[in-house]
C-alpha cells in the first residue's frame, strides 16, 4: 500500500508541477553555468547507495569547496538558489523522481551521506536502513529551515552534527519504530503546512 501511494502521488506531483520544473530549470541555467540538477550520493534502503535529485542551488563542484551541510549564508549558494529555490524548498521537489524509481519514499527518514550514516550504532543503522528514506519525516517538520539554524556558523557541518543531528536521529528512530500509513498521512499534511503554507503566509 505504501509503495502504491508513493507511485500515484509522485506521478501526480511530477505531472502537475512540470511547468514549475521548467521555469526553475531555466532560472538555474540563466543564473549560473552548470547542470540543472544536483545529484549527491546518499545511502538508501539496506545500505544501497543512490544519487538523490535536487535542483542545483550552489556553484559547480560545491562539494569540493566545503562540507555537506549548507547554511543560509553559504557563499557557495547561487543568487537564484539563495533567493528563490532554498527559500521555498523548491530544491527538494525533484526527489519525487527518486520516489518513482523506488529509491525513496515520500515519507521516511531523510537520506544521509555515508559519513553521517557511519555515526549510527549498528542497531540504529540496521533499523533506519530497513525502510526507504523519504522526502519528509518528523525531523523535516521539526527543523523547517535548517539553513537558518546553521547561519553564521564557522563550521556548518560540525554545527549540524552537534546541534541538529542528535534530535533528527531520535525522530528518525521514532518514525522507524512507529511508522504506519496514518502516520505518513499526518506527516504529509504537517509538511505542507510548515514548508508551504506557513512560509507563504510569513512573506
Amino acid at each position: 500500500m505504501k509503495r502504491l501511494i508513493d507511485i500515484i502521488l509522485s506521478i501526480t506531483t511530477l505531472t502537475i508541477l512540470f511547468p514549475l520544473f521548467i521555469v526553475v530549470a531555466i532560472l538555474i541555467k540563466l543564473n549560473s553555468p552548470g547542470p540543472v540538477f544536483y545529484r549527491g550520493l546518499r545511502i538508501g534502503r539496506h545500505g544501497k547507495s543512490f544519487r538523490i535529485y535536487k535542483f542545483r542551488t550552489m556553484v559547480v563542484n560545491a562539494e569540493k569547496l566545503g562540507g555537506p551541510s549548507t547554511a543560509a549564508d553559504d557563499p557557495r549558494l547561487t543568487k537564484v538558489g539563495k533567493k528563490l529555490i532554498k527559500r521555498f524548498n523548491l530544491d527538494e521537489l525533484p526527489q519525487f523522481i527518486n520516489v518513482l524509481k523506488g529509491e525513496m519514499s515520500i515519507v521516511g527518514p531523510r537520506p544521509e551521506v555515508p559519513d553521517v550514516i557511519a555515526l549510527y550504532s549498528e542497531e540504529e543503522r540496521t533499523k533506519v536502513l530497513s525502510i526507504r528514506p523519504g522526502i519528509t519525516d518528523w525531523a523535516t517538520i521539526w527543523i523547517s529551515d535548517e539553513g537558518e539554524r546553521l547561519k553564521g556558523s564557522p563550521d556548518p557541518h560540525r554545527t549540524y552534527l552537534e546541534e541538529i543531528w542528535p534530535e533528527k536521529r531520535r525522530l528518525q528512530m521514532q518514525y522507524v519504530r512507529n511508522h504506519s500509513i496514518w502516520a505518513d498521512i499526518k506527516i504529509m499534511f504537517a509538511t505542507l503546512k510548515v514548508h508551504l503554507l506557513d512560509k507563504l503566509l510569513s512573506r
